[in-house]
């Protein structure tokens, strides 16, 4: 098969690293790819967002299979425009990506069902807003209800705090169009969980659980990003969690998807707070996480080619996938200053060297060659992202840490408390 992946951060890296090894993959593409996909994958220079250009490569190069790695061109119809030219593809339709790309569609979706999820109301008017919030009291969570790069949210502490949030949104100073409209929800208090499950529209096949460290600095400190590092499995999730998600929440919104005449098939990507009820959704994704995917990678033992056709099959009924009981873990290198501003073109060393670490996989999420062809640059805010696996968290990190260690990049920082949760448990 000829194969397309759409996108050039860290998480497409994973994806085209494990499709490359598919005995199925004849010859595999990367639009537009990064430094490090060019490893593995022909790079192509269009844009994600290019839906026109993204259909017409696939129709040039006679792509059999695309797999859509990001969140936006999904929410712009890219699905729905390769199934119009004939072209089999991995991740949800435009109405099935509202899932992620409005907040306020899925709490309504999860309200309807009965769905576990936080108390939650949706506002466009700035004073109702902030009468709401003083009625409920902080700590309040507000959201912008479009896509917002994984910064939409802001975590309140204060009514001010949050008051001053949801003007900032809805003056769309913030966010623009993303922020016309705010969901306001209940602080769930317990620890967060990322799972991800494979839909075909009416059957859910579970992948494993992972935990993602959005803060910025250490201690979980600073401000939201698109996510510092990420490991799995994470002892929170355990089998039973695991059960109870997709009984309870996974399986519910295949249903209500359906039923809704939008069949849901890509990945389902649940971000949970284990909460003393239980697990509730706080919000869903319709792709793989970044960086999660990176760990996920790490651990499957079965070709993902075939899994991710049967989604666009619908097959998954009787299909099965194995992961290697390892854990693995990723942290990420950003550029100084991320998530706000950020230099862009400081050159990268000891990539090499770092790679030769025991376990080690070096995922590139915002690079570009240099002027020779040679030289690594950066080119975004998260970078790189240092992936290793070990029979334990404490060596995988161990592993990790220590390629880190051998990178030469002064220009770039990274979290050094990445799965303290599992290996410094703490009240």
């Amino acid at each position: 098969m000829r194969v397309l992946v759409v996108g050039g951060g860290g998480r497409e890296h994973a994806l085209c690293w494990a499709l490359s090894a598919s005995p199925l993959c004849t010859k595999l593409f990367c639009a537009p790819g990064n430094a490090g996909i060019a490893q593995v994958a022909d790079c192509v220079a269009v844009a994600a967002e290019d839906i026109a250009g993204q259909v017409e490569l696939a129709r040039r190069e006679k792509i059999d299979f695309v797999v859509v790695g990001p969140e936006v061109p999904l929410s712009m119809g890219l699905a729905d425009r390769l199934a119009e030219a004939g072209i089999k593809v991995f991740g949800p339709s435009q109405k099935a990506a509202q899932l992620e790309s409005s907040k306020g569609f899925t709490k309504d979706l999860c309200r309807r069902h009965g769905i576990p999820t936080g108390a939650y109301e949706r506002f466009t008017d700035a004073d109702r807003a902030a009468a709401y919030i003083e009625a409920q009291g902080a700590p309040i969570v507000v959201k912008a209800d479009g896509l917002a790069a994984g910064k939409g949210v802001v975590v309140a502490e204060t009514v001010a705090q949050a008051v001053e949030a949801v003007r900032d949104m809805l003056s769309g100073n913030r966010f623009g169009a993303a922020g016309a409209s705010v969901v306001i929800e209940e602080f769930l208090v317990g620890e967060e969980a990322s799972f991800f499950a494979l839909c075909d529209g009416e059957h859910a096949l579970p992948l494993v659980g992972a935990q993602d460290h959005k803060r910025a600095f250490d201690g979980d400190k600073g401000p939201n990003t698109g996510g510092m590092g990420a490991y799995s499995p994470a002892p929170v999730f355990d089998a039973a969690m695991q059960q109870r998600t997709m009984d309870e929440i996974i399986r519910p919104t295949v249903r209500a998807m359906a039923e809704a005449g939008m069949p849901f098939r890509g990945v389902l990507y649940a971000g949970l707070m284990i909460t003393a009820q239980g697990p509730k959704i706080f919000e869903y994704n319709c792709r793989f996480g970044d960086p999660e995917c990176q760990v996920l990678m790490m651990r499957l033992k079965s070709d993902l080619l075939p899994a991710l056709i049967a989604c666009a099959d619908g097959g998954l009924g009787h299909f099965d996938l194995r992961w290697s009981a390892d854990t693995a873990l990723t942290v990420v290198m950003a550029a100084r200053g991320y998530p706000d501003s950020y230099g862009k073109g400081s050159e990268i060393r000891g990539l090499e060297a770092a790679a030769k670490v025991p376990g080690v996989q070096i995922f590139h999420a915002g690079t570009t060659f240099g002027g020779d062809g040679r030289k690594v640059l950066a080119n975004g805010g998260r970078v790189l992202n240092v992936t290793a696996m070990a029979p334990t968290v404490q060596e995988a990190r161990d592993r990790a840490y220590a390629a880190v260690d051998r990178i030469d990049w002064p220009e770039g920082f990274c979290r050094r408390d990445i799965a303290w949760r599992a290996i410094e448990p703490r009240p």
